[in-house]
């Protein structure tokens, strides 16, 4: 066969292929960035990563059709509370080309969309990004940030503490450990007003971002009959020292993340992370089918879990009420 017949032939050939087939032949290959707030990377790597979150996005993404080494390149990093180095990430993904850039928490997306300007950007989880100044509103972002936000409004702080007075009924004096923000806004704001209607003295333990060792030492001080955790990603990197702490003081608690109840916490009630990191893969989805960020709605956790570890109870020698472990989503023992 000619050289110009064969060209012909190979080009003909090519049209009559089936529709998958040539859409396989021409498929993109996309490239994804993924930051953490404190999960170290080695529990997100892989196709089947350790953290529940990451596992979940990986995993999504591959039910969507996107598979790493094929049409894929996932691009995994972690601040590891280290939050200055969200800029520093951000301009890192951008020099190399990512398509799309997924955020956790406010401060992350803030520093990333200013060093990866023109980036899309996903948060898998925000607290109140209009406030923050991250978005226009939530059925219209506008720019180039969308995602999900964690708020439902702060009772649901409220509803935690419930839980926890649920579970020790005679708790009248429960420590709130916390960094001064998180007492003073609406969140710790109505986890007070729930303990005024609940008959409870709500202690304040502060603590900065570098030094909780203190307020360890103001809970024991205070001797509480239990103790709440505010939502603050400084608990996920601490999980087993808050959990063992709690053992070793024999101190009942509400924990912030379903990782602090894995390792010896005793109770959380929280919004499944995995299920928003479900549900950030099918924005990342949209944005590289060709959606602008700016027009797609952002939503709210529909998943919430109530964890108990009822062996950490048996530690403690509480009994959790049936009514409470009937609800729970999950007990671990």
């Amino acid at each position: 066969m000619r050289r110009r017949d064969f060209i012909v032939w190979l080009g003909s050939s090519a049209a009559t292929l089936p529709l998958p087939a040539r859409a396989q032949q021409a498929s993109k290959v996309h490239r994804v960035g993924l930051i953490a707030q404190a999960v170290p990377i080695s529990q997100m790597l892989g196709p089947d990563p350790i953290n529940r979150a990451a596992r979940a996005f990986v995993h999504t993404l591959r039910d969507l059709g996107y598979v790493e080494g094929h049409n894929l390149i996932l691009e995994r990093r972690s601040l590891e509370l280290r939050h200055e180095r969200s800029g520093e990430i951000g301009a890192e993904l951008a020099s190399l080309g990512v398509d799309v850039i997924v955020t956790s928490g406010n401060d992350m997306a803030t520093r990333v969309a200013r060093a990866a300007p023109g980036v899309p950007i996903v948060m898998a989880l925000s607290s109140a990004p209009i406030e923050a100044g991250l978005v226009a509103s939530l059925a219209s972002p506008g720019g180039n940030i969308t995602g999900l936000t964690v708020n439902v409004g702060p009772e649901i702080e409220a509803k935690r503490l419930q839980m926890l007075k649920e579970a020790v009924p005679s708790a009248s004096r429960i420590a709130f450990l916390g960094d001064r923000n998180d007492w003073e806004e609406p969140r710790g704001k109505s986890v007070r007003a729930a303990a005024a209607t609940l008959g409870v003295s709500l202690i304040h333990t502060e603590h900065s971002s570098t030094n909780y060792a203190d307020a360890f030492v103001s809970i024991t001080r205070a001797q509480p009959h239990a103790f709440f955790v505010a939502r603050n990603g400084l608990w996920y990197a601490n999980s087993k020292l808050l959990a063992d702490f709690g053992i070793e003081k024999r101190l009942p608690g509400m924990y912030p993340f379903r990782e602090n109840v894995e390792v010896g916490g005793l109770m959380t009630y929280v919004a499944d992370l995995a299920d928003l990191y479900r549900r950030a893969a099918g924005y990342v989805d949209k944005i590289l089918k060709g959606a602008k960020p700016g027009d797609l709605p952002i939503e709210q956790p529909t998943k919430f879990e109530l964890v108990i570890n009822l062996k950490t109870a048996n530690v403690l020698g509480l009994t959790i009420p049936q009514s409470l472990l009937l609800r729970a989503d999950e007990v671990i023992q």
